[in-house]
């Protein structure tokens, strides 16, 4: 909760600066009330306690109440939360708890779009690095709250020989081989292609992972038979809604989604203040 703690303060600082001058105009300092946190359509709820923590952060004797929690589906008209403490805390915070709020749950919600298309097969769906700076842990974690797995975190969790690094070293096999003599021995190595001969190339070297890069459904199915199990079969790019039972279905073993992420709409929650 650490880092949580940090993307909240800056948060909140960048919207409240100097002070929340309209609510300190009209607000007494101890006056306290209840507000109540409610969806406005249909959603997979996350970020609760990032939403609370908001709220505590500017006021830490605020107490709420809940019968939901990340991972639970929230029907329109919903009661999510019910805060309780200063009325300057609940009306200075409000955006800012919404904005965590419904940027995660859009995201925890469009990955169970994706989960369920592909239920009972063997698949894995992943997210990618394709996140908003700052937010990268919460974000990943609202994937996962949907349903979804995690890929790589960042740069220092997994070798990953992308194309930039393909055309830099010369080739596959010199990129295989440099990686070889100088990553740390416990990680996986995995090669990012883009046709059938990088397929094959990336086989002869042995790698652990091959991901196919934008490659059409023929293309894939071949892949997949040319790989017969030697390594793990990712499937990258250009992946929707309406084409991923598909994909599914040619036995690759993992497709990421940077969609998840990236192009994740905010869902609709809103917040009303009850006058005590």
């Amino acid at each position: 909760m650490t880092n949580d703690k940090k993307l909240i303060r800056l948060a909140l600082e960048e919207d409240i600066g100097a002070g929340d001058v309209t609510t300190d105009a009209l607000i007494e300092p101890d006056r306290v009330s209840t507000a109540v946190i409610f969806a406005k359509e249909s959603l997979v709820l996350a970020g609760l306690r990032v939403a609370q923590e908001v709220f505590t952060t500017l006021d830490p004797a605020m107490s709420f109440d809940t019968a939901f929690q990340d991972g639970d589906r929230v029907e329109t008209g919903d009661e999510i939360l019910t805060a309780y403490g200063k009325l300057r805390a609940l009306l200075t915070g409000e955006r800012t708890a919404l904005n965590f709020l419904q940027r995660l749950s859009g995201i925890a919600t469009l990955t169970r779009q994706y989960v369920d298309r592909v239920a009972g097969s063997n698949v894995r769906l992943t997210d990618t690095r394709k996140t908003t700076p700052g937010w990268r842990r919460l974000e990943k974690y609202a994937v996962k709250i949907g349903g979804g797995h995690n890929h790589r975190f960042g740069l220092y969790d997994g070798i990953l020989i992308k194309d930039n690094h393909i055309v830099a070293c010369g080739g596959i096999s010199e990129a295989v081989a440099r990686v070889r003599n100088n990553r740390a021995q416990l990680l996986r190595i995995e090669v990012e292609v883009s046709d059938l001969n990088q397929v094959k190339e990336a086989l002869e070297n042995g790698v652990d992972v091959i991901m196919l890069d934008n490659m059409d459904l023929s293309d894939i199915k071949k892949a997949v038979r040319l790989v017969a199990g030697r390594a793990s079969v990712e499937v990258s790019g250009g992946v929707v809604l309406d084409t991923l039972a598909e994909v599914a279905d040619t036995g690759v073993d993992i497709i990421s989604i940077g969609a998840l992420t990236h192009s994740a709409r905010a869902v609709d929650i809103s917040m009303r203040v009850v006058v005590s």
